[in-house]
């Protein structure tokens, strides 16, 4: 089941910027029509309790604040941009045209299966860039895959289902794969080197370290490279 993203510090840290006691902000909150005690808002800023989708927005609004903020997290998921935005499921089911309980699946798989419109209006609708609605459609990991198959083996082979993931230009998605294929090959030309020059175990375990490194940040580092043209929404062509 999901559970809203909550930073029991940030919520601190935002009620003293804006100078509220725990009492003040549960009176605030039962006002806009999210009840709430002290003894509740206490619960939260120290990590017992973490508060319920409406109770976040609410709670935003009060703090002065944006839900990212006391969410303490980027938005990757589905999930989440639609928090950080302050829209319930049925809103935003409603805003793209999609049956709720479709939409909730999609959220509960964090997988979107939305048609070409409906992923359209929730670009829209929750300010997505392309590299982000490619981590809401649930692809980072084929990317990975494809990715990790690119530096390990004919990066040419994979420009074309990268692309089919991306959208993106195959000529920006090439120069990306070929940068990366070289960069990997000059981890193990490092690891060799040290391996037939029987360097000492601790330079050999720096370079496995770094290696290691590298194919975690993976997806972020192509997006990196790929720069401006992943930043950007989707449907937008130009330039990609």
């Amino acid at each position: 089941m999901y559970s809203t993203p909550f930073s029991p510090a940030e919520a601190r840290s935002a009620r003293a910027r804006v100078g509220l006691t725990t009492a003040q902000v549960a009176q605030s909150m039962t006002a806009c029509g999210a009840p709430a005690q002290p003894g509740l808002v206490e619960a939260w800023e120290y990590g017992s309790h973490v508060p319920s989708e409406q109770q976040l927005f609410v709670l935003a609004d009060v703090l002065w604040c944006s839900p990212t903020v006391l969410m303490g997290v980027e938005p990757r998921t589905l999930a989440e941009h639609r928090v950080a935005r302050q829209m319930s499921t049925d809103r935003l089911a409603q805003l793209i045209g999609m049956d709720p309980d479709l939409y909730r699946a999609a959220e509960a798989a964090q997988r979107w299966s939305g048609d070409y419109r409906q992923t359209k209006m929730l670009v829209e609708a929750l300010g997505l860039s392309l590299r982000k609605l490619i981590g809401v459609m649930g692809q980072v990991d084929e990317l990975d895959g494809l990715l990790r198959s690119a530096i390990e083996g004919r990066w040419k082979a994979h420009v074309k289902p990268v692309t089919e993931i991306t959208t993106l230009n195959k000529t920006r998605v090439g120069d990306a794969l070929r940068t990366m294929h070289a960069e990997f090959a000059e981890f193990s030309e490092r690891y060799m080197g040290h391996l037939v020059a029987r360097n000492n175990d601790n330079r050999l375990k720096e370079v496995a370290a770094e290696r290691s490194a590298y194919l975690r940040r993976l997806v972020d580092h192509f997006w990196d490279l790929i720069g401006e043209a992943g930043e950007v929404p989707p449907f937008n062509t130009v330039g990609r």
